[in-house]
């Protein structure tokens, strides 16, 4: 904590307990100003080199994220705010502007935006695990797509105050792939996504998880803070329970919704006109449909799939020998 004895958190002390004491219940305007105020503060006393450059931390609604976050504590969000400003002077390259690689995981739904909300107002991102292909799409890139939409959707005072339903639809998922997930991308994931981000993963749905997936997920728990793997729920091949949790007019037929199949480009052209891309993105999507075994070729195939009236989510389940025996060839 040497990092942040440049400010006297003492004067503040009282008020962060008053203010989380009032988070519980409602919070006024005024709370929430002098919450910003109290960080501005800290921003601009602060000597910690992470925090040199504070000409965007003058932006209110970029501070807000953070508050929003730590539910206004002060010194929770400031400490967030240095380990964010930390995070991206270690791994600019995270945060380079979008290239090919980010395009082609965003044309394969990794990651997806729902148009609409759930019923409690939270922004709801897929995940279409099998669509994947590591050869083609590096998973920094699949990161890279997380990390920018995030910052995209971040934009909305929405989505900061309410947080994100994350749903990860590993169903095809196959042990081949899985063996493409390098420990050393996902520890830096887990470490920017759990503690360098101002945001707010209210909950996390794992569907149609294979063994080897669950067995992955065992090994990186210990990793996880008791919060995150609390909010974790496998669903497995039971989509009732996630329909429990998740409206079915909000949801893709793919997940057993009542809308249609999920068009990945819908996010991917809006994604490039707030980066000003001028790469027309229906090139990338039909670059990745040429070649049958590219993502975007399964995921036209499963929604053929859908049409048919005889397609059930529950049918045609692989076994995990057969799997294996068949990523081996």
């Amino acid at each position: 904590m040497n990092e942040y004895a440049e400010f006297d958190w003492r004067v503040h002390q009282m008020q962060n307990e008053r203010l989380c004491d009032v988070s519980r219940k409602r919070l006024t305007d005024g709370d929430r100003q002098r919450a910003l105020d109290g960080l501005k503060e800290a921003v601009d006393s602060s000597l910690n080199l992470a925090l040199r450059d504070k000409s965007r931390c003058q932006d209110d609604h970029f501070l807000r994220r953070f508050l929003y976050t730590s539910k206004f504590d002060v010194q929770q969000s400031f400490e967030l705010l240095v380990r964010y400003h930390q995070y991206r002077r270690e791994h600019p390259e995270l945060w380079a502007p979008a290239d090919g690689g980010v395009l082609r995981a965003l044309a394969d739904g990794l990651p997806g935006v729902l148009a609409q909300r759930d019923r409690r107002g939270r922004c709801v991102l897929l995940m279409f695990a099998s669509n994947w292909t590591p050869h083609a799409c590096p998973l920094v890139s699949v990161f890279r797509a997380l990390l920018l939409t995030l910052e995209r959707t971040l934009v909305e005072t929405q989505n900061q105050a309410n947080g994100y339903v994350m749903i990860v639809d590993w169903t095809e998922f196959t042990f081949k792939q899985s063996c493409s997930l390098q420990a050393k991308t996902l520890k830096m994931m887990i470490d920017c996504l759990q503690d360098c981000l101002p945001v707010r993963f209210k909950s996390i749905h794992f569907i149609g998880q294979p063994w080897y997936v669950e067995t992955a997920l065992a090994v990186v728990k210990p990793y996880l803070k008791a919060k995150t793997r609390e909010r974790i729920v496998l669903h497995g091949n039971n989509l009732s329970t996630l329909h429990d949790s998740l409206p079915l007019d909000i949801l893709p037929a793919e997940l057993g919704g009542e809308g249609p199949s999920y068009n990945s480009e819908l996010w991917l052209q809006q994604f490039c006109r707030f980066e000003n891309i001028d790469t027309p993105p229906a090139q990338v999507s039909t670059k990745v449909a040429k070649d049958k075994d590219l993502p975007a070729a399964k995921v036209d195939k499963a929604y053929k799939q859908k049409d048919n009236g005889n397609f059930s989510f529950h049918g045609n389940e692989k076994s995990a020998k057969s799997e294996l025996l068949r990523d081996k060839d």
